[in-house]
């Protein structure tokens, strides 16, 4: 991931891809304008670079509504599956250094945390299947209550059977197949 500020061709270029995603999946967000969305972008550069590392690491970020409380816009990783260049990590940092032999390569939460970005909830993550069906192959970490976590566990989603299962399993555990979906709003 490079977290350098975006080159004017760099933005041009993500903007263009987000607008062609937007307008390809109004279902997403039926109610809402790409004018909207872009002068919103345009004024919060920073989050053009969470963007472009969501990009970056096979998230397909999309708007896919509006925070009703701070009316901002709210983009998560669209990817069927869960984005390929954030699988086969661990839970957390402290998972991660928790782990003596094959530790993976970064953690979901430590990655999220350098892409400025929030990992999926629980309850995000069940609104994210309303829209349309992710993961029917894969599966993503999400946000894990403190009283789960502070015992070793992480709670994991994926869909299978068209319904949405909740899972668990040790923080500092990794698959090829589970990485995490993250959700930046402007």
């Amino acid at each position: 991931m490079n977290n350098q500020p975006l080159s004017d061709q760099q933005k041009l270029a993500l903007l263009s891809v987000l607008r062609n995603r937007f307008s390809t999946n109004i279902h997403r967000h039926p109610e809402l304008e790409w004018p909207d969305v872009e002068a919103r972008l345009e004024k919060n550069p920073d989050k053009l670079l969470c963007l472009q590392m969501m990009e970056e690491t096979g998230g397909e970020p999309d708007v896919t509504g509006l925070d009703g409380k701070t009316g901002q816009f709210v983009f998560c990783d669209c990817s069927k599956e869960t984005p390929k260049g954030r699988r086969s990590i661990c839970y957390d940092p402290e998972a991660l250094v928790s782990r003596k032999e094959n530790k993976p390569a970064d953690s979901a939460l430590g990655m999220a945390a350098r892409m400025g970005i929030e990992i999926l909830s629980e309850e995000e993550y069940r609104s994210l299947q309303r829209l349309e069906s992710f993961d029917t192959k894969t599966s993503s970490w999400v946000l894990t209550p403190e009283n789960i976590r502070s015992l070793g566990g992480a709670l994991f989603c994926d869909r299978r059977y068209d319904t949405v299962f909740v899972y668990h399993n040790g923080a500092e555990s990794y698959y090829s197949s589970r990485g995490f979906r993250g959700l930046l709003k402007v």
